[in-house]
């Protein structure tokens, strides 16, 4: 296979980074695509950041194995405790990463009030607290860590009352404290934007970075002369239960499609 042809490897502690991986789809549609789901180890958020490490390495070793020409680190969490070790033991592969989206919400904020929902592991980081040194100076950022919503988006549960109220109980005192502007920082979060549209004043600005991610993996591969011209094709992984992921596929990504065991 001609290097440009080969596939893009995508991995996520679960089936979160399928937002980002929509996201990649829509404006890179020529790219074959391999997503690797490593549920059986979700999520990644309350997890150390040495087992983070150590995952992303076997994850990265079994997508480079077949063939993939850059990685996409879907996942904050595992962005800031592998992606530094993983550019470090393959230094000429284009690796991409995920961060919470701290500079454009400073610019977007009117209030002067950031709201971040994030995990745990994000917000402990710190790679995060470097963000908000570098882009939240003049801006007061409030964080709130979210246990268990990463569980009901694995489980297809965007709309039940109880991922309401839990919501709810999270945005209400951001709202209190004057947040107009929220920074989903993980790639599950996007896939309960409805739901907390409907929590949200009209005016409060929802920010994620699927988008910027996709966009900044189009630059690199046309730097690299890397970018495909042929026909897609995706295939999925999962290290926790395949037909569970490929239940919620339709929900999050849009289509059946059948996803293989991965028994790293």
């Amino acid at each position: 296979m001609a290097e440009h042809m080969a596939p893009v490897g995508v991995f996520d502690s679960g089936v979160g980074g399928l937002s980002v991986l929509r996201e990649i789809r829509q404006r890179l549609p020529h790219e074959s695509l391999l997503y690797l789901a490593d549920s059986a180890h979700v999520p990644y958020g309350e997890k150390s950041p040495e087992y983070i490490c150590q995952r992303c390495r076997i994850i990265a070793a079994f997508l480079l194995e077949r063939g993939a020409k850059a990685l996409v680190l879907a996942c904050n969490t595992a962005t800031a405790a592998g992606i530094t070790e993983l550019r470090e033991l393959y230094p000429q592969l284009p690796i991409i990463g995920m961060e919470p989206a701290v500079k454009p919400a400073a610019l977007a904020t009117r209030s002067g009030v950031v709201g971040v929902l994030a995990t745990t592991g994000t917000l402990k980081s710190a790679r995060f607290a470097a963000l908000l040194d570098r882009f939240a100076a003049d801006v007061r950022v409030i964080t709130q860590p979210c246990p268990g919503l990463v569980e009901r988006i694995e489980a297809g549960d965007l709309h039940s009352a109880q991922t309401r109220a839990m919501l709810a109980d999270w945005v209400e005192p951001l709202l209190a404290q004057g947040c107009d502007t929220l920074i989903l920082g993980c790639t599950h979060y996007p896939f309960i934007g409805p739901l907390l549209g409907e929590l949200l004043p009209a005016d409060v600005r929802l920010i994620d970075t699927g988008t910027a991610v996709a966009r900044h993996l189009h630059e690199v591969l046309a730097e690299r002369h890397l970018l495909a011209n042929g026909q897609a094709q995706q295939r999925f992984y999962c290290s926790g239960d395949p037909l569970r992921m490929a239940r919620v596929l339709p929900i999050l990504w849009g289509e059946n499609a059948a996803v293989e065991f991965f028994a790293g």
